[in-house]
């Protein structure tokens, strides 16, 4: 019987509940600065660029690189933590799901997985 890791829930809050509602649609959406023009994650109404309160979510690609990782091996199962840069330019932690090897700069594409309690998380396949 294979094993599957099971990822805690984000919780969801006024910072992520518009995340939340579009990932349980299979959409991958970020808050872009309406000031500066960059996107940014962790889910925040504040840009972390230049402290503007004027963001808003908007599509995004749901692909981007893998930066870095690291398979946790004495775990059962075992199972791979990354940052992966997204195509729109922030980098978030995750974790990377399907088919290693992995390899730094890979292209990754966004899947959604269920949480603990049923919360979608994002995590990274092979694009």
């Amino acid at each position: 019987m294979s094993k599957t890791h099971t990822l805690p829930s984000p919780g969801i809050g006024p910072d992520n509940e518009a995340f939340v509602a579009a990932a349980k649609e299979g959409r991958f959406v970020l808050r872009w600065c309406n000031d500066c023009g960059k996107t940014h994650w962790y889910p925040r109404a504040v840009c972390p660029h230049c402290m503007s309160a004027h963001t808003q979510w908007k599509p995004a690609s749901g692909r981007g690189t893998v930066y870095s990782y690291s398979t946790m091996q004495r775990t059962d199962p075992p199972y791979t933590l990354a940052y992966v840069t997204l195509a729109e330019g922030p980098t978030m932690l995750t974790n990377l799901v399907g088919q290693g090897p992995w390899r730094i700069g890979m292209p990754v594409q966004v899947r959604f997985i269920a949480s603990d309690d049923g919360t979608p998380v994002p995590v990274f396949a092979p694009a």
